[in-house]
């Protein structure tokens, strides 16, 4: 008599969970392989689950890559937002969001390899992080107007974007080495980070700026 080959079984979940869990490992899966070298082979298999489950719950490939965005964007968003208190002094706003930052990438490294290592050079998904840059300089252009206008000062709303975009930029750039030094501690690098931004943001909250010598 011939033995009886079972087919492989899954414990039952709740749909939210189970999704959690396979973005968690196609997460994992396109920082090391990127977006065009991952399988969903690998991912369903990473993940404890068949091919075609992932398939029903989250769609195909880059319908999954973007739910991983939308996923660790959302953390970031969060993370940041419920450091920054809007009562704060503004260094110390700043440097919440920064910690809050710096220590999200430091705990979500293969979350970041997502999206700002792969996502940003692939042509379907750039539009999606340009998206979700513009909603953090948002934030921090906001937390800087708060605290110009704590201070009795209003600055017009392209100079907010400029400063906040190029904070938004270097903190962005600090933390993609971070990513690539797990011995680096986040909260140190958020500290740097604030000597660098704060440094020029203080004076310019006092009204202090640099004009171009003439010719």
């Amino acid at each position: 008599m011939l033995a009886r080959v079972s087919s492989p079984t899954f414990k039952r979940l709740p749909r939210a969970v189970r999704e959690q869990q396979m973005l968690d490992a196609a997460v994992k899966v396109f920082s090391r392989r990127g977006f065009h070298a991952a399988s969903m082979d690998e991912i369903a298999e990473d993940a404890g689950i068949s091919k075609p489950m992932v398939y029903a719950y989250l769609g195909t490939k880059e319908e999954l890559f973007v739910a991983c965005l939308h996923r660790e964007g959302t953390r970031l968003m969060e993370a940041i937002a419920g450091a920054a208190a809007p009562d704060l002094p503004a260094d110390e706003r700043l440097w919440r969001g920064l910690r809050a930052f710096f220590g999200f990438v430091g705990a979500h490294r293969d979350g970041w390899a997502v999206l700002y290592r792969q996502a940003r050079g692939e042509r379907p998904f750039a539009a999606e992080v340009a998206t979700m840059r513009g909603r953090l300089v948002e934030v921090v252009a906001s937390m800087l107007d708060h605290a110009l206008r704590a201070k009795g000062r209003e600055v017009r709303g392209t100079d907010l974007e400029v400063v906040a975009y190029a904070l938004v930029g270097a903190s962005e750039s600090l933390a993609d080495w971070l990513a690539d030094h797990p011995e680096a501690d986040p909260e140190k690098t958020a500290t740097r980070m604030m000597n660098v931004a704060w440094l020029g943001a203080d004076r310019l909250l006092r009204g202090v700026t640099w004009h171009p010598p003439a010719d």
